[in-house]
């Protein structure tokens, strides 16, 4: 309790705590100013971690969902007591740098020989074409090394941006539509590579800034990590493309599982009292697993279709994934991965890499 109440004092929004958190159980009872139970004073938008256009929340309130879901990841109070090498703990700094690479290179490789109109395609994300998926990705790689590398320059840059209020990221996506494809391309390139490079130089533990609290190297490149895989995503439905799924999935898994009550708390629901099972398989068969075991309720089945529906990438009747127990079948009604507001999601039926 201790340990999560000093990270709540060094978060840099307001807020109090007005019961304590069990690690690895249930309940939860937290109040925030302005709000109660798990929900923030209103919605918000991930700067780390999303899936819609920021145009339809606010910047203000977002630094609340991405305090919270930082707490979760750092601190690993998730509902869930993690047994599988898959968690982001038992990664290393190199593993982590390298399936970070290994992922860029993935969407580079499906981007760089569009043609003009290729680039113009609209992506599922209702607004944004493929150029303004990796526009808003190159932006906030740069913003992601000015963070490693003067994290004070980072942080008032970062006080600028928030003044703008609503829609400043949307208005950031604008500002790149001049750009040819190609400068976009090379954008994102050079973005990423001062990006990984900045970050493979620390160390895991290591704290950066961001705009919500500071992050460990680790957490910040993990969820970088799964920025890329869903933006890419988006990327991939719309060129149709079917991307072949990797082990690397394992750490999307990670942010899923750990954000097991964010879903909850962002549509102003109790959280389940009571743990659940997660075992997914991996390509190659790896089973990658998390949860006390013998619990009733569990979630079972391809690594990718669970992935796919945390990052609201598919809809839940498009998955294969067994859901046994009320409380895991609620989680798969409203679960997701990353911080800010839910969204629409997809709609039965659009989910291009379940079709085979």
């Amino acid at each position: 309790m201790s340990k999560f109440a000093s990270r709540i004092r060094d978060c840099n929004r307001p807020f109090t705590l007005s019961a304590g958190l069990t690690r690895g159980a249930y309940p939860w009872r937290i109040q925030f100013s302005g709000g109660s139970g798990w929900r923030p004073s209103g919605g918000s938008w991930c700067w780390q971690s999303h899936h819609e256009p920021p145009r339809q929340s606010s910047c203000l309130r977002s630094l609340h969902a991405a305090q919270i879901m930082y707490l979760l990841f750092s601190l690993g109070y998730a509902g869930v007591s993690r047994t599988s090498p898959g968690d982001v703990m038992g990664v290393t700094m190199s593993e982590l740098i390298a399936d970070l690479r290994a992922e860029t290179a993935e969407l580079i490789t499906v981007i760089e020989s569009l043609d003009p109109a290729g680039w113009e395609l609209p992506t599922p994300a209702e607004g944004w074409a493929v150029r303004d998926q990796i526009s808003h990705l190159a932006w906030f790689d740069d913003a992601a090394t000015g963070a490693a590398a003067d994290p004070e320059g980072f942080r008032s840059a970062r006080d600028a941006l928030l003044a703008r209020g609503d829609g400043a990221v949307h208005e950031l996506v604008l500002a790149s539509r001049g750009l040819a494809p190609r400068q976009v391309l090379d954008w994102f390139g050079a973005a990423r590579a001062r990006m990984t490079e900045a970050l493979a130089g620390l160390d895991a533990k290591d704290r950066l800034p961001w705009y919500g609290p500071d992050m460990s190297a680790a957490s910040f490149v993990t969820a970088r990590l799964m920025e890329t895989w869903a933006h890419g995503q988006d990327v991939a439905d719309a060129l149709g493309v079917v991307r072949v799924p990797t082990v690397r999935l394992r750490h999307v898994a990670t942010l899923g599982v750990r954000a097991m009550p964010y879903g909850f708390a962002m549509r102003g629901l109790p959280i389940p009292a009571g743990p659940v099972r997660v075992e997914l398989t991996l390509p190659g068969g790896t089973v990658w697993a998390a949860g006390p075991i013998g619990v009733p309720d569990v979630v079972r089945g391809p690594a990718l279709d669970f992935c796919l529906l945390v990052t609201q990438r598919c809809h839940r009747h498009d998955t294969t994934l067994e859901v046994a127990g009320e409380t895991a079948d609620a989680w798969m009604e409203v679960a997701q991965a990353f911080a800010g507001p839910p969204g629409k999601g997809r709609a039965p039926g659009h989910a291009p890499a379940l079709a085979g």
